[in-house]
């Protein structure tokens, strides 16, 4: 056989293979096991405060968090008083009712020495054992104010205190002086008559 056509047979052979799995993948493969973690707010900057939330750990659910992702260590979510979701604007938003009854909730703050990203913050039942886990997006701007530059750069030079037209004429005649010389010594080089 060519190499051409082994090359040609074993891509149709993969792809007919990746197909076949495709469709012979069993119809729980869609479930994952994995519930949802609510995470408010989803995009933070270093230093901040995440809240995080469930309700799939039943009415008197406990979790055990990890947002070991981020460098921010455990967290545990606990039960929280009936309408303690809706006092915080996070009720029903985020689809992470599963089970009926109570929210688990609790927090932990992003490091200041996160780099940004999106990272996986995960959770695991105290009854039963079942994996949550919910997406935290690390930015360096906060998304409520845009933050303008402002001041002078700190670079040990010195600076400019205000106009001055002398300094600035005399600035701008050494610069004229020093091209002069150097395109009249380039070209006393050219002509040969040396240095």
């Amino acid at each position: 056989m060519r190499p051409t056509a082994r090359l040609l047979t074993g891509g149709a052979l993969a792809v007919v293979a990746v197909a076949a799995g495709g469709l012979a993948a069993p119809s729980h493969a869609a479930d994952t096991g994995v519930a949802e973690l609510e995470v408010r707010p989803v995009g933070v900057v270093p230093g901040e405060r995440v809240s995080v939330r469930t309700t799939a750990c039943g009415p008197d659910g406990k979790a055990a968090g990890d947002a070991g992702a981020v460098g921010a260590g455990r967290f545990t979510l606990a039960p929280e008083a009936p309408g303690a979701a809706s006092a915080s604007g996070a009720s029903g938003a985020s689809g992470a009712s599963d089970a009926p009854g109570g929210t688990a909730g609790g927090g932990f703050r992003v490091p200041p020495s996160a780099y940004p990203g999106t990272y996986e913050i995960v959770a695991r039942c105290s009854d039963g054992g079942r994996r949550l886990s919910g997406d935290l997006v690390v930015t360096l701007a906060s998304a409520r104010g845009s933050a303008h530059p402002h001041g002078s750069v700190k670079t040990g030079v010195g600076g400019a205190v205000g106009r001055d037209p002398v300094q600035t004429a005399a600035g701008v005649a050494a610069l004229a002086v020093a091209a002069a010389g150097g395109t009249w010594l380039l070209h006393r080089r050219a002509r040969g008559d040396g240095i």
